[in-house]
């Protein structure tokens, strides 16, 4: 079993907070939008860590990290990317390959909007963890904590930091 923390959108701003609420995580996934290469080396150094480039993100971040990251940890398939749109909406970057290849977990980031929600028609649980950092329209800073068992997903936690 791992203990998986998501977090999204940081915007250069990566509160002390994620560290307290991310100590019991075996590892650190980042769906992208970190602003600064200060904000991946801080989270390198603190846990196991996987992450995505964002639109956002400069070159510097995206020699470290991929657009897209497909791996498998605990059983469980992760699909990883910054821009994937939702359920009947995925974004053109993404649709072929989600449609003919779907896996069990999908992770995004982007829009700022906090959203879990099961694709049925896909079989795949969609994960968008919300903004953490300071900038854009969202009005509360978002994070999520679950844990990959033996090919399931459990115990998935919103944690809200504070406003924005």
């Amino acid at each position: 079993m791992k203990k998986i923390g998501l977090i999204s959108d940081t915007h250069s701003y990566l509160d002390d907070a994620v560290f307290v609420h991310f100590k019991d995580c075996d590892e650190i996934w980042h769906a992208g939008d970190f602003g600064s290469l200060e904000v991946v080396e801080k989270l390198e150094a603190f846990k196991p860590f996987r992450g995505v480039y964002g639109n956002i993100d400069d070159k510097t971040i995206q020699m470290r990290c991929p657009e897209h990251l497909r791996f498998e940890c605990e059983g469980v398939d992760v699909w990883m990317t910054h821009i994937g749109g939702y359920p009947e909406r995925y974004s053109s970057l993404v649709k072929t390959e989600i449609t003919k290849n779907p896996p069990q977990l999908f992770i995004c980031g982007h829009s700022h909007i906090l959203k879990v929600q099961y694709d049925q028609k896909l079989q795949l649980l969609h994960l968008n963890p919300g903004a953490a950092g300071k900038q854009g329209w969202h009005k509360i800073r978002t994070l999520m904590r679950f844990d990959l068992n033996n090919g399931k997903i459990e115990n998935l936690e919103i944690i809200e930091l504070n406003l924005r």
